[in-house]
């Protein structure tokens, strides 16, 4: 079938600037997803937007009905647009993103989103696990720092480590310019 659809992971307003959780290369990770989203609309092909609401005890970021919650902006949902809404990292856990998918014959997906190393990650090792094509664009995602044994990680050193594990054993990496020439258009 081959129906492509652009899926944006928890492009919400608490990961960028000014935020509750700002991450590291939120700016010009959601900048490339404009791109990336003007490029699905103006082609008429789908897009899904994934919103994350923290409903568990002790969540200080994505509260219900807090802006940082809503969905930045410049990537706010169109009419006929899915929204769905999640509580866990993996996108297909407990909402109806497969449900979306099936309805529109959806079998291949351009991710792009944060948290890289969390949501982004789980969503698509879930999506190929379950036979949906992906495509990842490394650039219009963005990671946190992470520590672990002592030993502190960088954003961009967590960024690097899972896109490459997932375009070592799950879906093609891309840049945002390299993703838009394939679907012929010149950023």
């Amino acid at each position: 079938m081959n129906r492509q659809a652009l899926l944006i992971i928890d492009m919400q307003n608490d990961y960028l600037p000014g935020g509750a959780f700002p991450l590291p290369d939120a700016a010009p990770a959601a900048a490339n997803a404009v791109k990336l989203l003007k490029t699905f609309r103006g082609k008429g092909l789908p897009v899904i937007h994934i919103q994350h609401e923290a409903v568990h005890e002790g969540a200080s970021f994505f509260l219900p009905g807090t802006h940082g919650m809503g969905i930045h902006e410049q990537l706010t949902p169109s009419a006929g647009e899915a929204v769905v809404v999640k509580h866990r990292a993996n996108s297909f856990l407990g909402t109806t993103l497969e449900e979306v998918l099936k309805e529109q014959g959806i079998d291949t997906l351009t991710v792009c989103g944060m948290m890289t190393n969390n949501c982004v990650d789980a969503t698509v090792r879930a999506a190929v696990d379950m036979g949906y094509a992906c495509t990842l664009v490394h650039d219009a995602c963005a990671a946190a720092p992470l520590s672990f044994n002592g030993v502190d990680v960088t954003a961009q050193q967590v960024h690097a480590a899972f896109t490459a594990a997932l375009g070592f054993a799950y879906c093609p990496v891309v840049s945002c310019k390299e993703h838009l020439a394939a679907m012929g258009v010149t950023p």
